[in-house]
This record gives C-alpha cells, structure tokens and sequence, in this order.
C-alpha cells in the first residue's frame, strides 16, 4: 500500500464531485479512479480529475486502489461494501453505513475479521467548530450537561436532486438522511446512546421531482418525512431532535447543549463552520475563536482522518461502529413512533480515546 491511500469512487454523482474536488485539500488520500453503472457519468467525472474510468467490479478489483469510497444509494451499501472488503480493500461510506442494524452489524464484523479499516460519514463532527465544542464541555466551560437540542428542518431533495426518489425509499428519509449528523454530533459531545422515544409522520405521501431528466414525475413516499425524538444519553443528558423534510423554503438546523453552568450554542451539523458560543450562568455571551483548518473543512476529512489513524496504528474516529450506533439509534426513533413506546438500544458503544 501506497503512503498516500488511493481512492476509488463508486457512483459518481453530486457528491462524487465534492469529494473528487476538494480532495486537493488533503494529504493522506487522493481519488485515482471512478467508476458508476452510468459509463457517461464516470468517464465525465474521469476526464474532469484526471481520473481513470473503470467499471464498478473492475475498480474494486484494481491493485492501485487501496480504499474504496462508496457514494451509492442506501439500499446498495451493503452489497457494495462487502464486495470491497471481500477484495481486501478499505472503505469509506457515505450514510447510513447500511439499511438496516443487523446488516450494518454484518459488515462492521467483517471488516474486524478482515482486519481492513471501515469509516462512514458523516464526519462533520471533526470540523473544527464541533471539535471545539467538545473541549468546551471537557473543559467544564457549561458545568455539568443535563441536555440538548438538535433541530434540522428542511424541505426534501426532490426540489435538486435528479433522483430524489432514493431518499424516499428504504434506507432514506430524515431519520437516516439527516439525522445522523445531529444524533453523531451528540454522540461525539456527550457520549453514547442509550434509548429513544420518538414520533413519525408522513404528511405529503406523494413528492414530484424537479430537477434533472425526470422532472414532473410523481413518486410515492414510503417512509416518515417528519420526525420528533427524545435521545436519552448514557451519561444521563435528554436530547431533543427534530429532522424534517417538510418545510418548504426552508433551512432550520442548529444544535445547544445545555449545562449547570451555561449554555453552548453549536452551527449547522452539515457544515464545517460558523460560530461557537457560550451563554454564561448571568446571560452574558461569549463567541469562542477557534482555529479553522481553512480548505479542509470539508468532506473527506473522515478520510484524512483514518489514513492518519491507519498510519499511525490507532483506531478512526469516523468508524463502522459510530455509524451503527448511530443506525441503531435512528432505527429505534421509526421503531419507536411506529409502536408507540420507547425503545432500549442493544449494542454497545464505547468511544475511542482522545
């Protein structure tokens, strides 16, 4: 293996071009290939980058990618990333990590069997906002946090995306689209999770793409599109989450933490900046400064950040195992809404140290 890890993209879509271009940010890591069941878009992307265009088995296959990104639809991760696995190479997925717990929980024993590095998004949680965020808390800057509130609330993707349908299906929808920013956000501030309890509605059942090819058609929605938890963290803090793909026009998301002492105010989840500040116990308000990491505040630092772990011989903070205890956490908000009653999670999270 090379000590720069080479990259091969599968699906080369709106965020295969996010990460191909601002992967001249990084050190660690560089896109070498693409491949996509569309040969026009990974040959449009190829020739863009400077890439070589394979087919998707081919790619898995190739002696000169050592980790696979995997940006397809939800309902393919699993196949998908136990195929790259299967080949020796390492991944790095975009969420979720699968559709389902106990698929996820396939793969992440696969890869530990394998001893081959699995990493999921998001990684916004190690954008420099958030990262000073949990030093805040460390620090005792709130005192002791007793809770939170995460809100995301947008209209859905049908208004941009060409294939929007994706995130109406199995594996999409708010609580598995959106949600995982916030829910790995709080992991990351105040430790794991420990039981949900959640509504769920559905209110527009039918959405009309317009955007690419197949603008003006109608698609049914198969999953909730409004949602509203309680996350009970082990370490006793109650979170608030709300994530919604209802609100038109609309582009709500922040996330406080709550303490003894102050008050923390976080930015958007789904970003890599803006401002951090402390409300004091007397209402005063301090904006802590913070340093940013200028281009890398973007996507592709979880990659970054688990070749350095690679290297370095530790363990990756944009894991399969944040990503499942995530999954699990989001699967038990639709299990909870769906059968009225708060639902305990079954595995067992314990974060790295810092």
């Amino acid at each position: 293996m090379s000590e720069v890890l080479r990259v091969g993209v599968v699906w080369c879509g709106i965020i295969a071009a996010r990460y191909v271009a601002d992967s001249a940010a990084f050190e660690h890591w560089r896109p070498v290939a693409c491949a996509d069941l569309d040969v026009d878009a990974s040959r449009a992307l190829a020739a863009k980058h400077d890439l070589r265009a394979l087919g998707v088995d081919e790619l898995i296959a190739d002696a000169d990618v050592d980790l696979v990104l995997n940006l397809t639809p939800p309902t393919a991760h699993r196949a998908l990333v136990a195929a790259a696995l299967d080949a020796g190479k390492h991944v790095y997925t975009e969420k979720p990590l699968a559709v389902t717990v106990s698929e996820a929980r396939e793969l992440v024993a696969d890869a530990e069997r394998r001893g081959l590095r699995l990493g999921c998004a998001p990684d916004t949680f190690l954008s420099s906002p958030y990262e000073t965020g949990r030093r805040l808390i460390d620090d005792g800057a709130i005192g002791t946090p007793v809770g939170a509130a995460a809100t995301m609330l947008a209209g859905g993707p049908e208004s941009w995306h060409p294939n929007a349908d994706m995130f109406y299906r199995e594996g999409g929808g708010p609580l598995l689209d959106i949600a995982p920013y916030y829910l790995t956000a709080l992991v990351s501030l105040l430790g794991p999770i420990e039981s949900v309890a959640a509504f769920a509605e559905t209110p527009t059942p039918l959405r009309t793409l317009g955007a690419g090819a197949r603008a003006g058609e109608v698609i049914e929605v198969e999953v909730p599109t409004h949602a509203a938890a309680v996350v009970h963290m082990r370490n006793g803090p109650l979170a608030t989450l709300a994530v919604s793909f209802e609100t038109r026009g609309q582009y709500v998301s922040g996330l406080v933490v709550h303490g003894t002492d102050g008050l923390l105010t976080l930015p958007d989840a789904n970003a890599f900046a803006g401002d951090v500040a402390v409300t004091g116990p007397g209402g005063e308000v301090e904006t802590v400064a913070y340093r940013s990491r200028g281009e890398q505040e973007t996507r592709g630092i979880g990659i970054e950040e688990l070749a350095l772990a690679l290297s370095e011989g530790r363990p990756h903070r944009a894991s399969a195992e944040l990503a499942l205890h995530v999954l699990e956490a989001a699967e038990a908000a639709i299990d909870s809404a769906k059968q009225r009653r708060f639902v305990e999670l079954t595995g067992v999270y314990e974060p790295p140290s810092l």
